[in-house]
């Protein structure tokens, strides 16, 4: 195995590092293997490869430039591999930060783009005051109800969740969202609020929502709503923050109790949900679904749920006991994923489940027999559908590029929020409302800092695929 001990320990100790965007490519998945087991590397949400044109299989990176060097030197004589450096093609500058409050402090509503003219855009990303002031504005304009969230975060911040639709039976609840788990991942609380804008705005005008070449009616508006909302636009404020200030690509949130300084602050929130996060118990020890290291992106911090971005993030199934659908906003990849995440699908061996320790230790290692993860047909067909609509209209708001597929991939996770909202029904004997979780990763690859350009037409891709996403899952059953 090529990947040492001595260069993880080596490359977990580069902090203060520019990262370098990368496409690793090689003739199959199965050559990035050793690679992606070095969880010293950032490979964005989770480690993808995916086809390219001419056959090859590509797989995108954020590594510094010691880590680019070393992987060019310890795969030289391997011809099937080579690494190539996306930086050398100059890219717009990022979309800026707004300053200031442009909501001030909750008398002004946002408006979104589904209810303006073709063409109309927004000038800035929200800063993290500005998402409570827009939330606020909802809450003024609208009668949105916004309620605190019982844990305040490591820093001291106070998060906050919202809902709409339904009136005051927090049971009459069905589609939760939330976004901004990974902090970096710019524009995703924009994406929520602004759909949640133009939803209110729609509504209360009696007109329907053009994104792109995608359009809803007021009818449409109204069965959206009507499901009822709740949403939780900003779950790492701290790394937010963080990520909005210093510009250091920073993912996680900025707990200090596992490490003071640099990489090794901070624990991956979507690696700390109760799903499988004993990862070196469950899993086979070949695949690395997360990391034990506090210097890696992918740190899982020091219990299931350690984090109180975490619990926030689960309270809100207690608040509202019959979400059915659950969806992530993440980016950069471009597509849309469904359960599983740790191992591939199968719908015949009931017992083959992540409840059975006999299969601990076997987890994780895709195309093999040795496990699969259980999901029931008609779960999968469901999941499989939606997931399938919402891809079809962000496509068709621009001729973007986006794919629909599990979450599993080519390679593992655990600890997701995607996978604990599914996990939770079997997990508790069925004594709670079985949830449909999905991320949506919208962008490309590792642009993580979209331009301003990116940034609005983000908007108009994952609003219609809200849109989607909702009107599908209202068809197949809320209840």
């Amino acid at each position: 195995m090529k990947h040492t001990l001595v260069a993880s320990l080596a490359f977990a100790a580069a902090l203060a590092r520019e990262l370098l965007p990368v496409k690793i490519l090689a003739p199959s998945a199965d050559h990035f293997r050793d690679i992606v087991s070095n969880d010293t590397y950032d490979f964005g949400c989770r480690p993808m490869a995916r086809p390219t044109a001419d056959g090859q299989m590509e797989l995108h990176a954020l590594l510094t430039r010691d880590q680019i060097t070393y992987l060019n030197h310890e795969y030289r004589s391997v011809d099937a591999i080579s690494i190539r450096e996306e930086s050398l093609v100059k890219r717009a500058t990022s979309a800026p930060i707004g300053t200031g409050d442009r909501f001030q402090a909750g008398t002004v509503a946002p408006v979104g783009l589904g209810t303006k003219p073709s063409g109309t855009t927004i000038a800035s990303i929200m800063n993290v005051a500005e998402i409570k002031s827009a939330v606020g504005g909802l809450v003024t304009k609208y009668g949105v109800t916004s309620y605190n969230l019982p844990y305040a975060t490591f820093n001291g911040a106070t998060q906050y969740a919202a809902y709409v639709g339904a009136g005051a039976d927090t049971s009459k609840y069905h589609l939760y969202l939330s976004a901004a788990v990974h902090a970096r991942e710019r524009g995703g609380p924009d994406n929520l609020v602004y759909w949640i804008s133009d939803l209110l705005a729609a509504n209360a005008s009696g007109g329907g929502l053009t994104y792109g070449q995608k359009t809803y009616t007021n009818a449409q508006v109204k069965s959206v709503l009507a499901a009822g909302i709740v949403f939780f636009p900003l779950v790492n404020p701290d790394g937010v923050a963080y990520d909005q200030s210093s510009g250091a690509l920073w993912r996680k949130n900025r707990n200090t109790k596992s490490g003071s300084s640099g990489s090794s602050v901070g624990v991956d929130i979507n690696r700390n949900f109760d799903f499988l996060w004993n990862f070196k118990k469950y899993f086979a020890s070949s695949v690395a679904p997360a990391s034990t290291s506090p210097s890696s992106e992918t740190f899982y911090g020091t219990a299931a749920a350690s984090e109180p971005e975490t619990k926030n993030h689960v309270s809100v199934y207690d608040k509202f006991p019959k979400i059915r659908w659950f969806l992530d906003i993440h980016s950069a990849a471009g597509d849309m994923l469904y359960s599983w995440g740790d191992d591939d699908d199968q719908s015949t061996n009931t017992a083959m489940n992540f409840l059975s320790a006999t299969y601990d230790g076997k987890r994780g290692t895709v195309g093999d027999t040795a496990y699969k993860e259980y999901i029931p047909s008609s779960d999968l067909t469901a999941i499989k559908q939606v997931a399938a609509a919402t891809v079809a209209a962000m496509k068709a708001v621009g001729g973007r590029s986006y794919i629909s597929q599990q979450s599993v991939g080519l390679y593992p996770t655990s600890g997701a929020s995607d996978d604990y909202a599914f996990s939770r029904y079997w997990a508790k004997g069925g004594a709670v409302n079985k949830v449909y979780g999905y991320t949506m990763e919208f962008g490309y690859s590792t642009n993580f800092y979209p331009t301003l350009a990116e940034f609005n037409q983000n908007i108009l891709d994952t609003n219609a695929g809200f849109m989607d996403w909702a009107l599908a899952a209202i068809a197949v059953g809320l209840e």
